[in-house]
C-alpha cells in the first residue's frame, strides 16, 4: 500500500475508533445538560454524521446565515453512526438528522419515535464488495464457502445479500465474519483472514485507491444506498415551517455540491482527516439532492427490511409506510 493511502486509512480508523467509543450513551452525555427539556424553542439541534450532506451544509455555514436573522440558533451534534443518531432523535436530545437505509428500518423495528421526512438521491456506487486483485475470487459466485467481513445490519451487508442472490447463492453459502466498524472490516481484510469485505464511502474509495484491491460488485442495480432525513413526530407537528427553511437551504447546498466535487472534497478533508483524493473519488460518483419518500422508495426500504427479517437480524416485521411523515417539508 502506498503511503498516502496508508495514512488515509489510519486517519479514518483512529477517528472511527474514537467516535465508536462514545456510543449512544456517551453521545447523549456529551449533549448539553437538560437538552431535551431546557433548550429554547428557537434552537434547532441537528445530528449529523461525517461525510454526508448535512456535514457539507455545516461546513458551508449557510444554514446559520439564513436562520440566525430569524432568531433561530443552530447547534450541531456529531454522531459516530446512524443508530446512535436515531437513538438521540427518539429520546428528544436532537430535533433533526440523517441516517442510512438500514439503521432507519432497525430504528422503526425497535419502536423509535422517528419519521422519514425525505430521502437522498441514489448512491449505489458508494457501497461495494471488495476483494484482492489477482486473487482467486473473480466473480461473486466464487465466494461460495469463503469468509466475508461485514457488519450486522449494515447497508453494505444488504448489498452482500443481494449480490449473493444475483449470483445464485444464499447467505448461508458464505461464512460471515462480523465486525463493528468499517475500519475493523478493512483491517480484517488486510490481515488475510477473510476473502472479501463490504465497505462504504469513504472507506470504499480508500480501498479502491489501493492497487492490491478492487470492487467486485457495487450497489448498481442491487441497492440504491440512500440516506434519509428524519425527525420526531412531535417536532414535525410544531416546527414544520423551520424544517421547510432547512430543506430550502439544503437544496441550494446540494446543487452547489453536485457541481463542485473538488470543492466538496477540499471542504471536508480537514474536518475528517481524510486524504482529499479519497473524498474526491467519493464525491464524484454521488448525486446530491433530497426527494420525497414516494411509494417506490418505500418499496425499496420494505425489501431491505424484509431481507433483514429473513436473516433474523430484525426483531419484528415492520411496515415502512407507517413511518413516513404525511406532512411535506421539502422546498
Amino acid at each position: 500500500m502506498n503511503k498516502p493511502i496508508k495514512n488515509t486509512y489510519e486517519a479514518i480508523r483512529r477517528r472511527r475508533r474514537f467516535l465508536e467509543v462514545l456510543g449512544a450513551a456517551g453521545m447523549a452525555a456529551a449533549l448539553p445538560r437538560g437538552a431535551a427539556a431546557d433548550e429554547p424553542s428557537r434552537t434547532l439541534r441537528i445530528g449529523y454524521q461525517k461525510f454526508n450532506t448535512l456535514n457539507i451544509l455545516k461546513g458551508t455555514g449557510r444554514l446559520e446565515a439564513a436562520l440566525t436573522p430569524l432568531g433561530i440558533a443552530v447547534r450541531w451534534y456529531d454522531f459516530a453512526a446512524g443508530p446512535q443518531l436515531l437513538e438521540a432523535l427518539s429520546a428528544g436530545a436532537i430535533d433533526f438528522g440523517h441516517a442510512a437505509d438500514a439503521p432507519s428500518v432497525f430504528a422503526q423495528a425497535a419502536g423509535k419515535d422517528v419519521v422519514y421526512l425525505a430521502a437522498e438521491r441514489p448512491y449505489p456506487k458508494g457501497i461495494g464488495l471488495v476483494v484482492r486483485r489477482g486473487g482467486d475470487v473473480a466473480r461473486v459466485a466464487d465466494l461460495k464457502g469463503r469468509r466475508v467481513a461485514t457488519g450486522r445490519g449494515w447497508n453494505a451487508q444488504y448489498l452482500l445479500v443481494r449480490a449473493l442472490d444475483e449470483a445464485g447463492l444464499s447467505y448461508r453459502d458464505i461464512e460471515p465474519v462480523y465486525v463493528t466498524t468499517a475500519a475493523d472490516a478493512r483491517a480484517t481484510f488486510e490481515s488475510g483472514r477473510v476473502d472479501a469485505v463490504t465497505l462504504w464511502d469513504p472507506f470504499l474509495a480508500a480501498a479502491e485507491l489501493d492497487p492490491r484491491a478492487y470492487t467486485l460488485r457495487d450497489g448498481d442495480g442491487l441497492s440504491n444506498n440512500r440516506t434519509f432525513y428524519l425527525t420526531s413526530p412531535r417536532f414535525l407537528a410544531s416546527h414544520a415551517a423551520t424544517l421547510r427553511q432547512v430543506f430550502g437551504i439544503l437544496a441550494e447546498t446540494d446543487r452547489w455540491a453536485h457541481e463542485h466535487a473538488r470543492e466538496v472534497a477540499d471542504l471536508l478533508a480537514p474536518q475528517l482527516g481524510v486524504d482529499g483524493a479519497v473524498l474526491y473519488r467519493s464525491t464524484q460518483r454521488r448525486s446530491y439532492g433530497a426527494v420525497p419518500v414516494d411509494p417506490a422508495i418505500v418499496a425499496e426500504q420494505q425489501r431491505l427490511a424484509d431481507a433483514f427479517l429473513q436473516l433474523k437480524l430484525l426483531p419484528t416485521p415492520i411496515r415502512v409506510a407507517d413511518a413516513v411523515a404525511t406532512t411535506s417539508v421539502l422546498a
